[in-house]
């Protein structure tokens, strides 16, 4: 079990860095998105490359940072009794939800979004609007980030597993508390 956790640790460490990019990202959005209106309003300007600007950010902070929003366990949840069941039980809920739905569904996107990207690349694909933006690099961010959310459900199922068997587990954050959202 020890390897699989060294291959959790490397994963949930990718994860990390990786959402250091998008959290740069909501910045600089917040920045792009300011900058847009207040040129738009004071000098009677606009650009559609800047209005690209900010949905391509919004693409990298959603797609980045799922993978770690995975790692910290706070996605978002059906909980009508996950939230009453003893921690052994949400493990294996988690255990059986990740091998047969969070890993297929990601995989299957990551694969079907790589060609969206690659046609989009080979055809130097641009926005039809007048001072557009490519669009390839951030039609990229698609299967970079289900890829990332595909990868950081083997590191989540490899905790549980290990929390469930009971070895090593000590060696790897495994966030699996849960917090009933306030309303």
């Amino acid at each position: 079990m020890r390897p699989l956790l060294g291959v959790s640790r490397a994963i949930d460490w990718v994860n990390g860095a990786v959402s250091r990019l998008a959290v740069w990202a909501v910045l600089l959005a917040c920045v792009v998105s300011a900058g847009n209106a207040a040129i738009r309003y004071l000098l009677s300007y606009s650009s559609n490359a800047w209005l690209e600007v900010q949905w391509y950010l919004f693409t990298v902070i959603v797609m980045l940072g799922s993978g770690f929003t995975l790692l910290r366990n706070e996605h978002v949840r059906v909980d009508l009794i996950y939230g009453n069941l003893p921690l052994r039980a949400r493990l294996w809920v988690d255990v059986f939800g990740l091998i047969l739905f969070l890993g297929p569904a990601m995989a299957l996107l990551a694969w079907m979004t790589w060609p969206f990207f690659l046609d989009s690349w080979i055809r130097h694909e641009s926005s039809s609007n007048a001072g557009g933006l490519l669009r390839w690099p951030v039609k990229l961010i698609l299967p970079i980030g289900f890829a990332l959310i595909f990868l950081q459900g083997i590191s989540e199922l490899i905790k549980r597993i290990a929390a469930l068997i009971g070895t090593g587990i000590g060696e790897v954050e495994l966030v699996a508390d849960y917090v009933r959202p306030e309303q």
